[in-house]
């Protein structure tokens, strides 16, 4: 049986779904996701592009790309944020608040030499990317 969660965006007049399970799970702390976040972290769950889908205002999906391989997708209507479509790595970050019935489960932190948030909770804390997918595999101390 496969797992779906569905979400909506802050009115809730957008929207989605998530089927199977997430690639991975964890924080990102770059400045870039701390801005469209509008907080100090920003919780990602990374799913396969055919996991996502938008099943309601399709027509109130408007989009913003600061940088090619980040596609910020947000509804037209509140302005709520939804996800982030990831080209170059074949995912598409769907916002861990976006979809509550979500078990998230981090297992890793991102462009954690950008923190301001400093969490002590013994998961790996990548520099910048893990290597396989362009970062320099770096780890940082907690």
């Amino acid at each position: 049986m496969i797992t779906a969660h569905r979400g909506t965006c802050f009115c809730g007049r957008i929207e989605i779904e998530v089927t199977g399970t997430p690639e991975a799970m964890g924080y990102c702390h770059c400045a870039s996701c701390r801005a469209w976040s509008a907080g100090p972290v920003n919780a990602f769950s990374l799913w396969k592009p055919e996991s996502v889908r938008v099943t309601k205002g399709l027509d109130l999906l408007g989009e913003y790309a600061a940088v090619p391989n980040s596609k910020r997708r947000f509804c037209k209507a509140c302005g709520g944020h939804l996800m982030t479509d990831h080209p170059r790595w074949g995912v598409t970050d769907v916002f861990a608040a976006t979809i509550p019935s979500l078990a998230f489960t981090p297992g890793v932190h991102v462009n954690y030499a950008e923190t301001v948030l400093p969490m002590r909770d013994g998961l790996p804390k990548f520099k910048d990317f893990p290597a396989e997918i362009g970062g320099s595999g770096e780890q940082v101390a907690e």
